[in-house]
């Protein structure tokens, strides 16, 4: 069975980016024992990447490069915002441990959008946030097989995400 639209794809993979050398950095695998699963055209996934496995059969290998464009984008200056540190205070007091350098943080903007902003840099009164895409600005390399392919059935398909084993569990 061939990945195309409303199929359920399994795959393994490597996904290399380049370092400040020009050579190649491995930051995520997706294994046999976990692997990737999405469903064909729904996966939120940049279109590039499924696009690059459309056609391809249980079995057969991959390996592409998507340019910053085709993947998470250039990364945005003005996607790095500074924030008042109140804005993170849970029953007015700010976490322990929430604002550290590094650290990913579920918002909202204002109109509701969800968004997962980086903490860059923690200052006395305001907190420097990094709403980029980790993966902003990157060339992304991907190798790998495709381990499955089948139909997605129709509750997956209403739900826009797989059901089972590599799945939602509902």
């Amino acid at each position: 069975m061939k990945i195309e639209q409303n199929k359920v794809v399994t795959l393994t993979y490597e996904l290399r980016i380049l370092d400040e050398n020009n050579e190649q950095n491995l930051i995520e695998t997706a294994t046999e024992e976990q692997p990737m699963v999405f469903i064909y055209g729904m996966s939120g996934l940049p279109e590039q990447f499924e696009e690059s496995l459309q056609g391809l059969n249980t079995g057969d290998s991959f390996d592409f490069k998507l340019d910053t464009e085709d993947g998470y984008g250039e990364y945005n200056e003005e996607a790095v915002v500074e924030l008042p540190k109140n804005v993170f205070e849970v029953d007015g007091s700010v976490p322990n441990d929430m604002l550290e350098e590094g650290n990913y943080i579920p918002m909202a903007d204002s109109e509701g959008n969800q968004l997962q902003g980086r903490v860059q840099e923690v200052g006395e009164e305001t907190v420097t946030m990094d709403f980029n895409h980790p993966l902003a600005g990157k060339q992304l390399f991907f190798k790998g097989k495709v381990q499955d392919v089948r139909d997605a059935t129709k509750e997956e398909i209403d739900h826009g995400h797989v059901h089972g084993e590599g799945g939602h569990q509902h």
